[in-house]
């Protein structure tokens, strides 16, 4: 499934990433980004109490319709775009060097701030667990600091490890959330098996923004199709095949898993069990439909589930760090490559070190792990990452305009155009819902947003400055009397 990383040819390092992963190891990345289970324990039932209730899973598949006709001008321009800084290269070469760096400034802010989000809410899952089952009941910023440790080695070394390790977890969590979605839909519910969810009427109840601006984040992190690309097999193929085949895949299985949940507890009643008790709504259906074992199963595999989508997210960032370095938006050494892994192993260093510095102000501000550091962090994520999506969007639109090298019209211009208006409305919904998400602080979510478009902002105009300082050096070089 997923071969060796291929030998360097030289003994320092280099430039280039290395590697052979194919379509299953790169959809195993995606997803375990998406962490499925974190999913369906964690964001579910906060969509379904604060949300639409029964409508949540219809959330789900708009959200992944969206992605997937966005993912059709995105794939096409996979062709023409083979750099591991995804996103950040496909804004550049579609809108020019200033937006991309924006764009690059809000990838990087989307993927630390979800990353620490998630180190918040690992850790504080993990003490509860260990609690649980006898164990010492330690500070949770120090399960954090064993997480963090733990991933910084992991992303020192080869992408085909991480993506072996990643694979094993995936599928014990999948079986899990199949296996209670089969469990459900068999026994037929609470009260026999309805559609209910998958309604107009459903979906537009109560607050259908906050279960869609969910149901986005639940995506964050299918960018990494592109990510890998210097590192997969035949990348003009398996990119494009790869994010179809994620978006799909995660689509379907949260649409189902979320309506089998739904049905646990019956489409009348859910809404009224979410909020009556939201954190154990999803293990509560488990052990009413697979039993307590199964619900302890579950829990323990929310951990594992939490510690996959932090691995991805590590290796994401380290590598938009190595693609800024080789375009020379940072400093030269980032970019070098590990003689042996193949890795961009500077750039996760630096990664390691940011998260403990940001995990960090937290632990020492006193902050809660999940009301604040997980919330705050999440909605920042969801917001950076839905703007980059936009942006993206738009140079794919510019990118096909100005070239030749695709004349189809609806991977070029019509899906292009369709995906653009799908992110800027739900863009327009999370924004409209920022200050729910982030825990009700109308001046903490001025100042986040701020803080986003600031990043955006500095980006461009960091680009500019350092475009006039290579023209300034190349002009000194022209008049210099050695040249």
């Amino acid at each position: 499934m997923i071969d060796s990383p291929t030998t360097p040819t030289t003994s320092d390092g280099g430039s280039s990433l290395r590697g052979s992963i194919g379509v299953a190891g790169i959809v195993f990345l995606v997803i375990a980004a998406a962490a499925p289970l974190t999913a369906v324990a964690g964001s579910l039932p906060v969509m379904i109490a604060i949300g639409n209730g029964a409508g949540a899973p219809m959330a789900y598949i708009i959200a992944a319709v969206v992605l997937l006709i966005f993912s059709v001008g995105y794939a096409a321009m996979s062709g023409s775009v083979t750099d591991t800084g995804a996103f950040y290269a496909y804004v550049r070469k579609g809108l020019g060097r200033s937006a991309g760096l924006g764009g690059a400034g809000l990838a990087l802010l989307a993927y630390t701030t979800i990353q620490a989000a998630i180190y918040g809410l690992a850790a504080s899952t993990l003490q509860g667990v260990v609690v649980k089952f006898g164990g010492p009941d330690l500070p949770w910023w120090l399960w954090a600091g064993v997480l963090m440790a733990i991933v910084g080695v992991l992303g020192y070394r080869s992408i085909d490890l991480g993506a072996k390790v990643l694979g094993v977890l995936l599928v014990a969590e999948i079986a899990l959330i199949v296996a209670l979605s089969v469990g459900v839909l068999i026994k037929g519910g609470a009260h026999g098996i309805d559609f209910v969810s998958f309604t107009p009427h459903a979906f537009f109840s109560g607050s259908p923004g906050i279960a869609l601006m969910f149901a986005i984040g639940s995506f964050v992190g299918f960018e990494a199709t592109a990510i890998y690309g210097e590192e997969a097999k035949n990348p003009k193929r398996t990119v494009p095949i790869a994010t179809y085949v994620a978006v799909i895949t995660i689509g379907v299985l949260y649409a189902v898993a979320s309506w089998a949940v739904v049905l646990a507890f019956g489409s009348d009643k859910v809404a009224e069990a979410a909020q009556s008790d939201t954190a154990d709504l999803t293990f509560t259906a488990a052990t009413k439909f697979l039993g307590s074992v199964a619900s302890d199963i579950m829990m323990v595999m929310l951990v594992t589930s939490l510690f996959a989508a932090l691995l991805a997210f590590h290796n994401a960032i380290a590598r938009y760090i190595f693609a800024l370095s080789r375009t020379g938006f940072a400093p030269k050494r980032l970019m070098n490559v590990h003689p042996k892994h193949g890795s961009p192993h500077e750039g996760s260093i630096l990664q390691t070190i940011s998260a403990f510095i940001l995990v960090g102000a937290f632990a020492v501000a006193n902050a809660d792990p999940v009301l604040q550091l997980f919330t705050w962090m999440a909605g920042v994520a969801i917001v950076a990452i839905l703007a980059l999506m936009v942006l993206t969007s738009v140079a794919i639109i510019a990118y096909f305009r100005r070239t030749d090298s695709d004349n189809r019209w609806w991977h070029t211009k019509i899906a292009p155009a369709l995906g653009t208006i799908g992110l800027v409305g739900i863009t327009a919904l999370v924004i409209a819902n920022f200050t729910t998400l982030i825990g009700g602080s109308r001046v903490l979510s001025v100042v986040f947003l701020v803080v986003i478009a600031v990043v955006f902002v500095g980006g461009v105009v960091g680009a500019r400055l350092v475009a006039d300082r290579q023209l300034d050096r190349g002009a000194r070089t022209q008049h210099s009397p050695l040249a």
